[in-house]
């Protein structure tokens, strides 16, 4: 056989093989992380919008990531059963994060989060799919190739076999509205690559089949408190394994399944095992010819060896890439995150420079950073909380970040019913604040407040940072607001409360109370509550608006009607809310629509030419916002002036003005 014989059977085969089991990249991306904690919240109202900003997904781009999955506790953005209607305001939110991915060509994994790692997954969950996601696809289905839709994070406690055919149900409800997203299906037993296997075969041409990886699990999830029994007191278990640094397991994990499994870790805990493991998923790739992804992996921070959990990434990042298999990993900031133990997760500062290069991540330049005394006044909660502040709230009762029910400014207020005695509406300052300068210039924390009915009362306080010192406790500096300091009569109240009058009242600090020492510190200010301590709050309703602090008092009582307090309106008494009303750039035009129905909301000149259609289709049920830019269907911007909004529906027609401003 001559050698150009020989290099051409070599090419055919080649070929051949590569036909039977191509080597390709697995998704139209590589690499990125998991950006939780945003929309993985209880409700709509809940969602902390601020926490990132198209900021933060230039800044995760910068790393060399192409792609994001958002987990989102999707069930919880709808009205509940029958109808599970999707709410406007989650849409609203969503919509910003989908076209900050679209504009920044990062792609973006709509992860459908609803899951309790603690409750099987019902074998009635097809219900609930078919209609979120015939929502989300009707949706989306017009948005670019960037957006992919994940049906459920995480199944368990359900065969594979009856999840595959709940599953194929969302596929092909999907599918009736959008045949053009990838959608990413996966296993049960918490997509575990073994279950892989027992999927049915889908005809589905576009799926794209997701696993997570954890293992071995001894070392990744190491001080975590949510399996049971907890591993909170097992610390130090090395990767790769090592006899020298393997610790004793811990008295209170004698006797269960994780003393079997650290028996085990001389096995479990080698390179060679987390590539056999791995390799389950290889192999349902290469049998079925599909693409796979792997949407989670990571190794839990507190108890885990830096060196050795950066190492862990690097093995398994070299092996999935070496096998051309992308990945998300668990998560940007948090437990399993980017950032350096114990900082504030800050991009220029906090990042883990060694779990960066494990991750071929690109490296920015990273700078010290230390706390300075805050010389000016800020805001703590507009329509939103402001950015820079995390929601740190604990309540038993729903806490509405965006009411609309006639906010004091703007678009929303802050609204709160349902909770207990010793809840609280917290915020967060990350980092902590250094108010002495604020203290000593006579600053005052500024607010509007209403109530529902007489009896409110509650506390307002400033929380400081525990520190290392064995007797230092997280001390409050607090004050009592009351009918002495509002009406509760469902109208709008300024309070204005100078730092230097606020006194403090003591600390509970792990079970125990501590009496007042003289020990608060306003040089490390960790947040501020609104809390309910008094038992006379119960059962009643509370708004808030405009927290802020200044040194001048320019606040004005901007809406004098008192809140109806009913919150259901039948059609018939569908009511019209327009703010900003006057408007400049933009106005919202807010509605309850009872049940599904056509609805037309058009803008009109006084002489009765419509400017604009705003909308002029079948709408599901549940809290409608529309929005108008003062522009015109042609894009010409409307002259100031008075205009009609007028909604309509088969049984309702309504009528309200709008003032347009310069």
């Amino acid at each position: 056989m001559s050698a150009g014989k020989g290099n051409i059977k070599w090419i055919l085969i080649i070929f051949f093989i590569s036909c039977i089991n191509p080597l390709r990249s697995q998704a139209p991306f590589s690499r990125g992380v998991n950006l939780t904690s945003w929309f993985q919240v209880g409700s709509p109202g809940e969602i902390q919008f601020t926490k990132f900003t198209k900021k933060d997904l230039v800044n995760i781009k910068s790393l060399g990531c192409d792609v994001i999955r958002l987990p989102i506790a999707m069930h919880d953005m709808t009205s509940g059963s029958p109808s599970y209607t999707l709410d406007p305001l989650y849409f609203s939110f969503l919509d910003s994060a989908v076209t900050w991915c679209e504009q920044l060509h990062l792609y973006l994994i709509l992860d459908n989060h609803s899951f309790d790692p603690d409750g099987d997954t019902s074998p009635d969950v097809a219900d609930i799919l078919v209609k979120v996601w015939s929502q989300m696809a009707s949706h989306y289905k017009d948005r670019t190739q960037y957006i992919l839709y994940e049906i459920l994070n995480e199944p368990h406690g359900i065969t594979t076999s009856t999840w595959g055919t709940i599953q194929n149900q969302a596929i092909n409800a999907i599918r009736n509205y959008d045949t053009k997203h990838t959608i990413i299906v996966g296993g049960s037993g918490y997509n575990t690559y073994t279950e892989l296997k027992n999927l049915p075969v889908y005809t589905d041409p576009n799926l794209l089949y997701t696993f997570h990886f954890y293992d071995p699990f001894m070392f990744t999830h190491q001080g975590a408190t949510w399996v049971s029994p907890s591993m909170a007191p097992l610390a130090g278990v090395p990767f790769p394994y090592n006899s020298a640094e393997m610790p004793v397991c811990p008295v209170s994990l004698q006797g269960t399944w994780i003393e079997n499994s650290l028996n085990n870790y001389p096995s479990d805990g080698t390179i060679s095992h987390v590539k056999q493991l791995i390799d389950n998923a290889i192999i349902f790739r290469n049998s079925r010819n599909v693409n796979i992804f792997c949407g989670e992996l990571g190794v839990y921070i507190p108890n885990s060896d830096d060196a050795d959990r950066c190492y862990w990434y690097k093995v398994v990042r070299d092996y999935l890439e070496e096998n051309n298999i992308p990945w998300t990993m668990w998560d940007y900031k948090g437990g399993f995150g980017l950032f350096n133990k114990g900082s504030d997760a800050f991009f220029e500062h906090d990042l883990n420079v060694r779990l960066l290069d494990s991750l071929d991540f690109i490296v920015p330049p990273q700078t010290p950073f230390s706390i300075r005394p805050d010389s000016t006044g800020f805001l703590i909660y507009t329509d939103y909380i402001e950015q820079k502040i995390e929601n740190a709230s604990y309540s038993s009762g729903p806490i509405n970040f965006y009411s609309d029910n006639l906010p004091d400014n703007d678009r929303y207020c802050l609204y709160w019913n349902g909770f207990n005695q010793y809840n609280a509406v917290g915020f967060n300052f990350i980092p902590d604040k250094d108010l002495t300068r604020l203290v000593s210039e006579n600053y005052a924390l500024d607010l509007m407040v209403r109530g529902s009915e007489p009896g409110i009362k509650f506390e307002i306080r400033f929380r400081d940072s525990k520190t290392d010192a064995p007797d230092d406790h997280p001390w409050r500096m607090g004050t009592t607001i009351d009918e002495e300091d509002a009406e509760w009569d469902r109208r709008w109240h300024h309070v204005r409360i100078p730092l230097t009058s606020f006194t403090e009242r003591g600390s509970w600090d792990d079970g125990t109370w501590y009496n007042p020492e003289g020990k608060f510190d306003w040089t490390k200010v960790d947040r501020l509550e609104i809390s309910t301590e008094y038992t006379d709050i119960l059962g009643k309703k509370i708004w808030f608006d405009n927290i802020h602090i200044s040194n001048l008092d320019t606040a004005v009582v901007r809406v004098n009607e008192a809140l109806g307090i009913k919150d259901n309106f039948g059609l018939n008494n569908l009511v019209l809310k327009v703010a900003p009303n006057p408007m400049r750039n933009h106005t919202d035009i807010s509605f309850t629509l009872p049940t599904e129905n056509h609805v037309s909301v058009n803008i009109f000149s006084l002489s009765g030419m419509k400017i604009r259609t705003l909308t002029n289709d079948i709408h599901y049920p549940g809290q409608m916002l529309v929005s108008w830019d003062g522009r015109s269907d042609s894009g010409v911007e409307a002259q100031p002036g008075l205009y009609i909004c007028r909604v309509k529906t088969p049984g309702f027609a309504g009528v309200c003005r709008i003032i347009k401003l310069k």
